[in-house]
């Protein structure tokens, strides 16, 4: 082989480590400003679905819920 295609690969697999490093960080931080924006849901937004719906919703129902949504 001759040493100009070895450095092509070896550029190509660095370059490659490099876009991949550099996407990883990026899409963590989309990821983690997201959450910060949109929280997920927690118990009090379940109680507060249910008092819009005229409901009081017992400790039961919100931990099936709870439990539904960690599924």
């Amino acid at each position: 082989m001759s040493s100009g295609l070895v450095m092509s690969i070896v550029y190509f697999v660095v370059g490659g480590l490099i876009g991949a490093a550099i996407s990883f960080f990026v899409t963590k931080k989309s990821f983690e400003k997201q959450l910060k924006e949109n929280p997920p849901i927690n118990e009090k937004m379940i109680r507060a679905m249910y008092s819009q719906m005229g409901r009081k919703p017992s400790e039961a129902q919100i931990r099936a819920i709870m439990k539904s949504m960690g599924q």
